[in-house]
């Protein structure tokens, strides 16, 4: 079974509440499983990214990245 590439959005810049809906819309277009990587810099995103993955069932981890957050998401 092949190894999937991770798909990368790149919400730098941008404000709540737009990373959430820039992921929803991504996430939708993906198959069970797949990897998720987003990089914000608004801080309300370390509240608003896990809080959407938990309630939509996907597992979310986040790692510090120079200048900005990143969000590891594997769809559910």
């Amino acid at each position: 079974m092949p190894i999937e590439a991770e798909t990368i959005l790149d919400a730098r810049g941008l404000k709540c509440p737009l990373p959430v809906l820039k992921a929803e819309k991504r996430l939708a277009e993906l198959p069970p499983g797949a990897t998720l990587v987003i990089l914000a810099t608004d801080p309300v995103a370390k509240i608003d990214i896990p809080l959407f993955c938990m309630q939509q069932g996907h597992q979310c981890r986040q790692e510090d990245e120079a200048g900005a957050m990143r969000f590891v998401i594997t769809k559910g």
